[in-house]
């Protein structure tokens, strides 16, 4: 019977599973996105009644997609890196600079987003805040506040990225190989 895994190796599984999981739902979002954009081509170009919601329903699905999907983006390692001299390092090396760049700057930086985005989606919310960039005026406060749920899910990622860093800092294993996205 084989043993179970270590406590942080089960922990670094379920947040990459709970990761996929949400990214795989922020996917979906395309489905509304292009449906809506479909319609307002269709709508404007072929029968001349352009809407007034569509600029609005575009720009902000495309903004919560980006936004939401960027914990899949770090689990996935398709964030911009200068890997020019990060690859020519020893796994150890790689995963020492990556836990001192988590711990000091990546949680950090996340954490002051996560409460002044936060601030500014209840504040949003609390004043009933609408869009001025068209007459149809939505609420901007569920828009506002993909920004601290951002922060929440890449913070929730960067853990695991964390482990995984200090891990392959002390042993020079690393427990996930991010493939080199080429562009």
């Amino acid at each position: 019977m084989a043993s179970p895994a270590p406590l942080h190796i089960r922990i670094v599984r379920a947040i990459d599973r709970f990761t996929d999981t949400t990214g795989t739902w922020v996917a979906w979002l395309n489905v509304p996105l292009v449906l809506a954009v479909s319609y307002e081509v269709i709508a404007r170009y072929a029968f001349s009644a352009p809407t007034i919601w569509s600029f609005d329903v575009t720009y902000m699905l495309y903004a919560t997609i980006f936004m939401l999907g960027s914990a899949y983006a770090l689990h996935k390692g398709a964030h911009v890196r200068t890997d020019f001299l990060f690859e020519k390092w020893s796994i150890r090396t790689q995963g020492a600079i990556d836990s001192v760049a988590y711990i000091a700057f990546f949680f950090p930086a996340l954490f002051v987003f996560l409460v002044v985005s936060g601030h500014e989606a209840w504040y949003a919310f609390d004043i009933g805040e609408t869009s001025e960039q068209t007459p149809w005026r939505p609420i901007l406060w569920p828009f506002k506040a993909v920004v601290p749920l951002t922060c929440l899910l890449l913070m929730i990622q960067g853990l695991s990225e964390t482990i995984k860093s200090v891990y392959a800092a002390r042993t020079g294993i690393e427990l996930e190989h991010k493939e080199k996205v080429e562009v």
